[in-house]
């Protein structure tokens, strides 16, 4: 057998885990868009807002809908994007759309309070996207037209550009619906969406980079050492206005820590300059594996 299509044991994992976390997010939109978002007549942003108005109108499934509406956007996509990404999002659709149409009409919808039915419909479908992003993957729609744009025109803010995109469909629902709480239901499923999938993608390894302009750099650092237990690097800096040296120290440590940090700064040097700085994920000795999906 050539070299060419030799398939690891390794690769084999990994794609035996790709569609593990597919079936999970699988569940997890079935939940949010299924159970929840098209029971109660409203759509969110995005590809699956309007695969939601579609089933509204034509009666296709909301999976199925998806599939369509992504196939000339991924044919558009596809030199900008690349085969291999394109591919892993294509199975990740496919997963998750057999799932949404084929299990979860086999289910009772939820049908009541309108604030609680947003707030689980953001809840379960952020935690579906996370589980695809983390392996790397996507669910196509306005990512692949995001990243497409991005390519394009690199000046672009993404908050923009999908905020732009989902307030279209997001209206366009409520038009669809004839009501104005579909608009509302949908920016706050939207809305906490977004943040769950912040919070399960870098809220559990964010923390908090700590600048320390000082003289007492190497007894700061050693005071650091002892109270929280992590390294720092110190730099040797001048001040510019008063033309004297001085030592800068970086160290990056969790959201806890950093209370505990400025308080051990402040024992040693009360006049030092102390900037916290937020990071969204930290990886290496003392952090996360750097080989961490």
């Amino acid at each position: 057998m050539g070299k060419g299509i030799k398939i690891s044991g390794k690769t084999i994992k990994s794609v035996l885990l790709d569609i593990l976390f597919d079936i999970f997010a699988g569940v997890l939109l079935g939940i949010g868009l299924y159970t929840f978002a098209a029971a109660a007549d409203f759509a969110p942003g995005g590809i699956s807002g309007l695969a939601i108005i579609i089933n509204h109108y034509l009666k296709i499934p909301i999976g199925l809908s998806t599939v369509i509406l992504n196939i000339p956007i991924i044919l558009i996509s596809y030199k900008l994007l690349g085969k291999v990404f394109l591919l892993k999002s294509f199975k990740s659709m496919i997963i998750t759309a057999l799932i949404i149409d084929l299990v979860f009409p086999l289910f009772p919808t939820y049908s009541g309070d309108a604030l609680i039915t947003a707030l689980f419909a953001g809840a379960a479908s952020g935690a579906g996207y996370a589980l695809i992003y983390m392996r790397g993957s996507s669910t196509g729609g306005t990512d692949f037209i995001i990243m497409s744009i991005r390519k394009k025109r690199p000046h672009l803010s993404i908050g923009q550009i999908t905020m732009f995109l989902d307030v279209i469909v997001i209206f366009a629902g409520g038009f669809v619906f004839h009501r104005i709480d579909a608009v509302l239901q949908g920016l706050v499923m939207t809305a906490v969406s977004a943040t769950v999938i912040d919070k399960l993608m870098y809220g559990t390894s964010s923390g908090k980079i700590t600048m320390i302009i000082t003289d007492k750099g190497m007894d700061i650092a050693d005071a650091l050492g002892k109270e929280i237990d992590r390294g720092v690097t110190l730099v040797h800096a001048v001040g510019t206005y008063s033309g004297t040296e001085k030592q800068m120290l970086f160290c990056a440590c969790s959201k806890a820590e950093a209370f505990k940090a400025r308080m051990a700064v402040y024992k040693i040097d009360p006049k030092a300059i102390i900037m916290l700085c937020p990071y969204d994920e930290a990886y290496g000795y003392g952090f996360r594996d750097i080989g961490e999906f």
